[in-house]
């Protein structure tokens, strides 16, 4: 297939696997640009989702949207496409986060034996990322109670591997130092108890009530969880001080899995690099029967988040913590339509 013959609805089609990717309370900060010329798909940031309070420099937006690509780039193998990627591709637009280009175009004449004009196959489609496909409508984030089970080493082997073939490093805590974190996660909490600013953001992310039966985006009331009446799971309350009915309160693990996921720099090319390797961590434990939650409550601090690296295996700046283990799969959150974030020029 070439990219001539990627037509509109499969485009869509790609770009609708795009939009199931986490994004910091699910704010989909994304938009996506298809150049019908030239077959190059293009990855857009929506800085009118940004949230200047908690990610000023839009390290968290640019991380959702690496993760959107990664889905994209399943979707594209999927599809038995092999697409070549571009980051940053144009230092003057700086919201141009990626290009893709679903497929070469076929090369000319194998040189050597063959039939005369015949073409030389193109690049085969990633078969590892294509078996990652079904993960992509699986995964949800889940804010339940995960139990005790341990996480088996080959398990955390493969989720280890999936992060370090997009460039990233993830690691599993120790004990201590999930404790250590965990007591962060609680200073950021009550942090931002006495940040009106803070506060405000959230709740302009947050659906309540009917609201939550139409929204397309944002954490909605029925995604929140149970509240905390045990237990240390790191754990983002939502609702802040505002009632939700049936919401209850249930007791949580209290040495959850927790896993940080590190790059080696830290400028928007790690960011994207991060939300792929993110996103390919997600889908992977998600096939491997793990449920999953995202913390990034002691990272939107600058001086809690110089404490999260591990002072013993930290070997860069961490951009996500994770928490997996064995409980309810999550609840799936609502989407902006495909025809909102995509246009075909």
């Amino acid at each position: 297939m070439t990219a001539r013959d990627v037509d509109a609805p499969a485009v869509a089609a790609l770009v609708a696997d795009a939009v199931l990717a986490p994004s910091m309370h699910n704010a989909q900060p994304w938009t996506f640009r298809h150049r019908t010329g030239d077959g190059v798909l293009e990855l857009r940031a929506d800085l009118e989702r940004a949230m200047p309070r908690t990610d000023p420099h839009d390290r968290s937006l640019t991380i959702g949207c690496g993760a959107a690509l990664f889905n994209l780039r399943v979707a594209a193998a999927h599809a038995g496409l092999a697409p070549a990627v571009r980051l940053l591709p144009d230092p003057g637009d700086p919201v141009l986060l990626a290009e893709m280009h679903l497929a070469a175009a076929a090369p000319g004449p194998a040189p050597g034996p063959g039939t005369p004009g015949a073409e030389a196959p193109g690049p085969a489609p990633d078969a590892e990322l294509a078996a990652l496909h079904p993960a992509v409508r699986l995964r949800h984030t889940s804010r339940h109670p995960f139990t005790d089970q341990e996480i088996p080493e080959p398990v955390r082997d493969a989720l280890c591997a999936a992060a370090a073939r997009e460039g990233a490093l993830l690691s599993f805590t120790h004990p201590w130092h999930g404790d250590f974190l965990l007591d962060l996660v609680r200073d950021a909490e009550a942090r931002d108890l006495r940040d009106a600013a803070g506060r405000e953001e959230l709740e302009r992310w947050t659906r309540l009530g009917a609201e939550a039966d139409t929204a397309v985006d944002g954490v909605p009331d029925y995604a929140f969880g149970p509240r905390k009446s045990d237990g240390r799971a790191p754990w983002r309350d939502f609702a802040g001080r505002r009632p939700v009915a049936g919401q209850g309160s249930t007791a949580f693990e209290r040495q959850p899995h927790l896993a940080l996921l590190s790059t080696h720099g830290d400028r928007p090319a790690d960011w994207l690099g991060a939300g792929q390797a993110l996103e390919h961590v997600l889908l992977r434990a998600t096939l491997s029967g793990l449920s999953t939650s995202l913390t990034s409550h002691a990272l939107e601090s600058v001086e809690l988040r110089r404490l999260v690296r591990d002072p013993v295996t930290g070997e860069g700046p961490v951009q996500m913590v994770l928490r997996l283990g064995y409980g309810p799969p999550g609840t799936a959150t609502p989407r902006r339509p495909v025809d909102e974030v995509l246009t075909f020029g």
